[in-house]
């Protein structure tokens, strides 16, 4: 299965709907997402799919508008900062909106969408706000049989339903009661069930196999919720932070960066905390945030490829033999190369009182090294072996077969710089040269076409 990595940059944050508009602009299917969020056994909401502009860069903008049963004033910036607030507008903090709004209404019958209330994510998903209005306070098995019930890929399920998990268990150990008893507005608000499910249905439909996060920056202060004034990280951060290894950054920015639905999204795909040494970017997407603090208040995402050549490090075994036959040391190397030696060579060299011997070299992995030392004791007779770790840069290579006239060959494929190069395997060719009846040049050419050179 080819690997389709993915590497979130997440310098200023990660919250739910700028992950969601992070991927939508790496080129997520809009119509599978509409199409997947429509089924939600969950109403009173659309999505606008929008570009905005923030710090002058062009980005997507996802946008999950409630309607008034179902708003959620968590995500507004004035009370997060102890502000009066002024219900009848909710206006966005981008800087400038595209003209290009793409508006998806999912409501459900039964519900009321008289009302236009806007989602305020980049915002503390996870933080109440204690208005009169009517909220769903569902729990982990309600969220779960939504998924489960959802017109969503046994993947984008398994891992929506992860994500609630990570976050479930974060409200629990924060509240100090048993997951299964949560029952919360965090994970019951429709705008976060809306986020992590897309969330996930855009992971899907990109395909991707790997993702990588380096670290979650995160500000810092304090911000006011139901229950009070909390510090930054909240609890629920701290806890998926702490329970899934997620590398964190505090920065001098007053607020909060990332989220408890960011954090769960990161803990649930994430799969490594390191760039590959060299790679290549395929594609890029922005996903805007929707507060202004220092710096643009965006997500990148890019689809990268490693690429080029790589580094890593072998190490290199050797040793002079001066008594030893030569059907020995052939004998010795081949079962060094059985063993699984990387290589194996002789260099024919002068020792002391001037007699005519042979340096063996070696060279193998760290975790091979014991037992390729232990071949040449058995098979030889040196009394010593110098090791050296080396450290090397390689270029990337797979295995490929391809059709010739004279029957399938293997060919060894390097790729540097953008181009290809072609080595037809020894192995190969010998064999083709004996079922044919042919020259080894012949037969070298003839896989060499095959292969389009």
């Amino acid at each position: 299965m080819e690997k389709r990595v993915l590497y979130l940059e997440c310098e200023s944050g990660i919250s739910g709907d700028m992950t969601v508009a992070a991927l939508l602009d790496l080129g997520a299917d809009q119509e599978k997402l509409q199409k997947a969020l429509k089924s939600l056994l969950v109403g009173g909401f659309r999505t606008v799919i929008s570009r905005v502009k923030k710090s002058g860069l062009d980005m997507c903008d996802f946008d999950v508008v409630l309607d008034q049963a179902h708003e959620n004033h968590d995500h507004d910036m004035e009370y997060l900062h102890g502000h009066s607030h002024d219900h009848e507008h909710h206006g966005h903090d981008h800087e400038e909106h595209g003209h290009d709004h793409e508006e998806h209404d999912h409501g459900h019958e039964g519900h009321d969408h008289g009302h236009e209330g806007h989602h305020h994510g980049h915002g503390p998903e996870g933080h109440g706000h204690s208005h009169d209005h009517v909220h769903e306070h569902r729990g982990l098995p309600e969220i779960l049989h939504i998924i489960a019930h959802a017109d969503l890929t046994e993947r984008a399920k398994e891992t929506a339903a992860r994500i609630f998990r990570i976050l479930a268990a974060a409200e629990a150990k924060a509240h100090g009661v048993p997951e299964d008893q949560v029952h919360f507005h965090e994970v019951g608000a429709v705008d976060s069930i809306v986020d992590i499910v897309a969330a996930a249905v855009c992971l899907d439909d990109l395909d991707i196999t790997d993702v990588v996060i380096t670290k979650l920056n995160e500000g810092q202060g304090t911000i006011r919720c139901q229950h009070g004034i909390l510090p930054v990280p909240v609890p629920a951060v701290m806890n998926i932070v702490q329970a899934h290894g997620l590398p964190l950054h505090i920065t001098g920015i007053q607020g909060e960066l990332v989220t408890p639905t960011g954090a769960a999204i990161a803990a649930a795909v994430r799969t490594g905390a390191k760039l590959p040494d060299v790679f290549t970017i395929k594609k890029t997407g922005m996903g805007a945030g929707k507060r202004n603090y220092e710096g643009p208040g965006m997500l990148r995402a890019m689809l990268i490829e490693e690429g080029g050549e790589d580094r890593d490090r072998i190490w290199k075994l050797e040793t002079n033999i001066d008594d030893c036959t030569g059907e020995s040391l052939g004998y010795t190397m081949e079962r060094l190369m059985e063993a699984g030696a990387r290589d194996v060579h002789y260099l024919p060299v002068y020792m002391k009182k001037n007699r005519p011997a042979y340096q063996l070299n070696v060279l193998c992995t760290e975790e091979d090294v014991e037992r390729m030392e232990q071949i040449v004791f058995e098979e030889t007779t040196t009394i010593g072996i110098r090791r050296v770790p080396m450290d090397r840069t390689i270029l990337r290579r797979e295995s490929l077969t391809v059709q010739t006239p004279l029957g399938d060959a293997k060919v060894k494929v390097c790729r540097y710089g953008g181009t290809e190069r072609y080595f037809p395997e020894y192995d190969s060719v010998v064999s083709l040269c004996r079922a044919g009846k042919k020259h080894y040049q012949e037969v070298y050419q003839m896989v060499r076409k095959a292969c389009g050179e």
